[in-house]
């Protein structure tokens, strides 16, 4: 049985609704970062970590992709044209928008305050509005990389939540629209009642 390490209100969100999805059994310790629970797993203090049998994988995305990729779903086949393009999509998600999200989570309460730079939130802000509309552009279905959810997938709609919740620019209604698709499937709601 997997064991995730770390609080829902983080990127542990990410594979707390995967694993629901994928209706596997799993353990939650809903752990902050750098409490005694995560520290006795990972070192790095950093959640989420996912525990399987003696192996431990840190990074929500990493833990996305590996337990895609074991169980067959929610994913593309590696080596394929399909898996390349979701891949695309994933690495571009995690620079122009779970990036800056995160950098200014960092100067809000993560850095210590002495090293906070505040000021840079209202670019990080204009750089995501304009990100955000490219990519609303760029969603050509119901889903990034298809017609069902796939690994990038779970990593724009945590981050749409994020974004708003830190009074980012709103998206564009298309986005809008698929967030709303995806906060209705089942699985999302029990990994939000969590």
């Amino acid at each position: 049985m997997y064991k995730l390490v770390g609080n829902r209100a983080t990127r542990a969100f990410r594979p707390l609704w995967l694993l629901e999805e994928l209706g596997v059994p799993y353990e939650h310790v809903p752990a902050a970062p750098r409490s005694d629970e995560i520290l006795a797993v990972s070192t790095l203090g950093k959640v989420p970590v996912l525990v399987d049998g003696d192996h431990v994988i840190g990074d929500s995305m990493a833990i996305l992709t590996y337990l895609a990729d074991k169980h067959g779903a929610f994913t593309h086949p590696a080596g394929t044209v399909d898996r390349a393009r979701q891949d695309a999509w994933t690495f571009r998600l995690l620079d122009e928008v779970d990036s800056l999200l995160w950098t200014a989570a960092r100067h809000s309460f993560v850095v210590p305050e002495d090293e906070r730079v505040p000021e840079i939130k209202d670019s990080l802000k204009a750089e995501f509005g304009r990100n955000i509309v490219r990519i609303a552009g760029d969603l050509n279905g119901d889903c990034l990389a298809g017609d069902a959810p796939t690994v990038p997938d779970f990593l724009l709609a945590h981050c749409l939540g994020w974004a708003r919740n830190a009074k980012f620019p709103d998206a564009p209604d298309v986005l809008v629209d698929y967030l709303r698709r995806l906060r209705t499937r089942p699985a999302f709601e029990r990994a939000a009642a969590l």
